[in-house]
């Protein structure tokens, strides 16, 4: 019973992802550059600090990291998710049955994962996405808005850091729909559900 309710909600996925949402605007090859990155279960935004507003540079600082000295990168990589999933599996290997399940169920314990990188090369994993100054700007107030209050949590390394932030997490509403209700936000071409980090790059 358990294998055909899996198999029916990955079938249920990658068919809500075939079917391209409303308002995609045409991409383009020039204008700001974002990527796309996929590490096997969440996927990420990374984006230069220079896009943020000024709420989200006051808030996403360099001291919160473990090792500050990673605050000198200019690009941050954005995720959003159930507390406990991502603190709690950073790769497969981390992942278990019972933080699935409980995740399924549904937590209003969501936190953005925020990391100070340097510029990402394209390939692979990563797929670099041209925005107009209007699409980054709404790319930016998603981001904004799905962030929120509270003290910073330690993350996987002295590069990252965890924040509190707002929204519900299910198995509707996953870590990589959060990602492609962001780029759709943005005008970028996407599936109209994207549960699994490969719906979300197989539009890019």
């Amino acid at each position: 019973m358990i294998a055909i309710v899996v198999q029916g909600y990955w079938a249920a996925g990658w068919l809500g992802a075939s079917f391209k949402a409303p308002g995609a605007e045409a991409r383009s090859a020039e204008g700001v550059p974002i990527f796309v990155e996929d590490n096997g279960i969440h996927t990420g935004i990374v984006l230069p600090k220079a896009l943020l507003t000024r709420r989200l540079a006051a808030r996403f600082k360099p001291a919160d990291l473990a090792d500050p000295r990673y605050g000198r990168h200019e690009w941050l990589a954005v995720g959003w998710g159930d507390r406990a999933f991502y603190i709690g599996t950073p790769t497969w290997a981390d992942l278990s049955l019972s933080t699935v399940a409980a995740a399924a169920m549904g937590s209003d314990s969501t936190v953005l994962h925020v990391e100070h990188v340097p510029a990402p090369r394209q390939g692979g994993s990563v797929r670099r996405l041209f925005l107009r100054p209007d699409q980054a700007a709404r790319l930016v107030a998603f981001i904004d808005a799905s962030l929120g209050d509270g003290a910073p949590l330690r993350g996987y390394g002295g590069w990252d850091v965890f924040y509190p932030a707002r929204g519900r997490y299910s198995a509707i509403r996953t870590c990589n729909a959060w990602t492609g209700e962001a780029l759709k936000a943005a005008g970028v071409p996407m599936g109209r559900w994207t549960p699994f980090s490969g719906t979300v790059m197989w539009w890019l």
